[in-house]
């Protein structure tokens, strides 16, 4: 028996007693307020027991048919129960009124047992009452919380049965009847608190400022730029909650899937009984620079494209890009990829502007290789050192490695260079070396070279 349960069979108990033992009592006095206490009771114990089924129900988890689960069974047995509280306070009102507007004489007995017992049930409410209202705030029940709201009434409706047996004891015989009605009137205001907010639930009102809370987490998050829609539905204890975003169409998917990682772990944090759909919707932003409206252009489609040139030539956009595909693709295929793909950036930035795509085979995913005998890797790597001598700014080549594949021999080295220069300074000394070693040795058709700042 979870938490939950344990509360509402404890409740079940203290109704049963308190019911029974006001019955006797009210017959015994001839005291409505009594009696209409234990009416309350009496459908405090049928509402317990609805309570006890309704959490066990609540608490089952998603099936085929209940895909968001059991949780709004508590707000049906909440409707129930609000009902029953109605109907109890009409029935009241109406003896009380014939009691005070009607001809027919009455007595009621102001006993110690009447006294007795209704302070018990001030007592037994006041405790059973906070005692449900922690659990209902720990586990998020809408049925616990409505049962702690119902002795809670019933508490205060108690104290006014207190107050109107003293003035029958006092010689005031219409003091029982006045009490009753002002039972009813408890009966009445709880019922009126418990009815709004279970329609509030089964209408699917959003909890007062939890949109609010949500969508101001949902701004904190980096990397999001706007927060298009926030909807939140509570169902039992869970909150259901629909974020809709805004991220740059810019950013890769690695990158896209980490904010929405980011921006759940965020909420729960808040909002711990929340479950969390988040939707993203790819933004164009005004910063985004040409180069990288062409990378998602290429990325959209599965490319891979690299040297994204742009350039304005008299006033038009020029654009130029290499291409990689597939080598063993026939011309005529890779022309057409590469033409789709010009359609695709004149569509995005104007069908004045000049695109030109070089196509190169894209590398191997694996290309299987062995190391090259060390005599022949001492032999390129003595002839690098030579080619970097004559390149001024080049220096101290090392880590040489040379691997031999299908396709030719693929050479790797580090060097170092000033550490001031620019990257595309570097770069023209290492490409300079590279060539020339290309140029000494046929057989090599790739070399890696990596630059390292001097120190």
């Amino acid at each position: 028996m979870n938490e939950k349960e344990q509360a509402a069979a404890v409740s079940i108990a203290a109704s049963a007693a308190l019911a029974t033992a006001k019955a006797i009592v009210g017959l015994l006095t001839g005291s409505l307020a009594i009696l209409s206490e234990a009416g309350h009771s009496a459908l405090d114990l049928a509402a317990t027991v609805t309570t006890y089924f309704v959490v066990r129900v609540s608490g089952k988890p998603a099936d085929a048919e209940h895909q968001y689960g059991h949780g709004k069974v508590e707000s049906v047995g909440a409707l129930a129960e609000t009902a029953f509280l109605f109907l109890l306070s009409a029935a009241v009102i109406f003896a009380a009124a014939e009691r005070l507007l009607g001809a027919q004489r009455y007595s009621v007995a102001a006993t110690p047992a009447a006294f007795i017992i209704i302070a018990a049930s001030i007592t037994v409410d006041f405790f059973r009452a906070r005692a449900l209202y922690r659990v209902a705030r720990r586990t998020a029940s809408q049925a616990l919380e409505a049962d702690a709201l119902h002795f809670s009434s019933d508490m205060w409706s108690s104290v006014a049965v207190l107050i109107g047996l003293g003035g029958v004891a006092l010689g005031y015989v219409r003091a029982d009847a006045t009490a009753a009605i002002i039972v009813a009137a408890f009966i009445c205001i709880a019922g009126w608190r418990l009815g709004r907010r279970t329609i509030d639930t089964l209408t699917d009102a959003a909890p007062t400022g939890v949109s609010e809370r949500v969508a101001a987490i949902t701004r904190g998050v980096p990397g999001i730029v706007a927060v298009e829609r926030v909807r939140v539905r509570p169902a039992g204890a869970v909150l259901f909650i629909e974020i809709a975003i805004g991220v740059p169409r810019t950013l890769p998917l690695d990158r896209v899937a980490a904010i929405k990682q980011q921006l759940g772990a965020a909420v729960r944090a808040e909002l711990p009984q929340a479950e969390i759909t988040i939707a993203m919707e790819p933004r164009a932003l005004d910063d985004e620079t040409v180069r990288e409206r062409v990378n998602l252009i290429a990325r959209n489609r599965g490319l891979a494209v690299h040297h994204v040139a742009v350039q304005t030539i008299a006033g038009r956009l020029s654009v130029s890009a290499d291409l990689e595909v597939d080598g063993t693709l026939a011309l005529i295929a890779a022309h057409d990829i590469a033409s789709r793909l010009e359609g695709a950036v004149r569509d995005e930035l104007g069908t004045d502007v000049e695109v030109e795509t070089h196509i190169e085979p894209l590398p191997a995913l694996v290309l299987a290789g062995r190391d090259a005998l060390a005599t022949r890797v001492d032999e390129i790597g003595r002839s690098l050192a030579a080619l970097a001598s004559e390149i001024p700014g080049l220096e101290a080549v090392h880590d040489v490695r040379v691997r031999e594949t299908a396709e030719g021999e693929m050479v790797h080295f580090h060097c170092r260079v000033d550490p001031a220069l620019s990257v595309s300074a570097a770069h023209d000394l290492v490409d300079a070396a590279e060539r020339a070693l290309r140029r000494r040795f046929p057989s090599v058709t790739r070399v890696i070279g990596h630059a390292e700042p001097r120190r």
